[in-house]
């Protein structure tokens, strides 16, 4: 994994980590992620998207009418994702955090045309928000390829972030009776709920009834 100058970590860089399996793992278990590019005025604008990642590429999906998916194709963009983990809590307020892990992204996006490699990606965005589920649901149509804009970006350019543990006080506010400790946050899939107009003999898939697949 490359290590250059815009992703290097200057604020607390002993939290940093250029690996490209800590990257890769975190950018695999992320679900939503932010694409940062520059408005046709000028001004900065980021918004929310889906990820997949194979291999040393990074894909992202939108309309093909989408206008910050056809100035990001053409241009500098940065990416993060985030995970929560937990509140830190201390006994004073300024030293209140929360763990985390992260990663930024940078490098130019590639639109990609040929409808095998729009697929495959389409097929990677779905089995990673549910493993088995690309092999039931109807494949995209030409039609539908031709209205989605896949986008690859390279992982040349990544750097983590990474926090854990507990609250790190000022040595004399160890003494202070307040309670200080982390709350741990996870994401929790719940029972699926089925759609009112799904057929009664629709039984739910195996890859939903199991607990990975958020099943009860």
């Amino acid at each position: 994994m490359a290590d250059r100058a815009r992703t290097r970590v200057t604020r607390m860089p002993s939290r940093a980590s250029y690996e490209r399996e800590a990257i890769a793992a975190i950018l695999d278990e992320a679900i939503v992620s932010h694409v940062g590019s520059v408005g046709p005025d000028g001004s900065p604008v980021v918004i929310p998207t889906l990820h997949a990642r194979i291999g040393e590429r990074l894909y992202i999906h939108g309309s093909a009418a989408s206008p910050t998916l056809r100035r990001a194709a053409r241009a500098e963009i940065c990416l993060t994702a985030t995970l929560l983990d937990g509140l830190v809590l201390a006994r004073s307020a300024v030293h209140h955090s929360v763990n985390y892990r992260s990663v930024v992204v940078f490098g130019q996006a590639e639109r990609l045309e040929a409808s095998e490699e729009k697929r495959a990606a389409l097929e990677a965005f779905t089995e990673k928000l549910v493993p088995g589920r690309w092999g039931d649901a109807r494949p995209p149509t030409a039609q539908e390829l031709k209205a989605t804009a896949v986008l690859s970006l390279p992982l040349d350019e990544a750097s983590a972030k990474l926090r854990s543990g507990g609250p790190l006080d000022d040595e004399e506010d160890y003494e202070l009776p307040v309670w200080a400790g982390t709350v741990p946050i996870r994401l929790v899939k719940d029972a699926p709920e089925p759609d009112e107009r799904l057929k009664p003999d629709v039984e739910l898939p195996a890859y939903l009834s199991s607990p990975a697949g958020g099943g009860g």
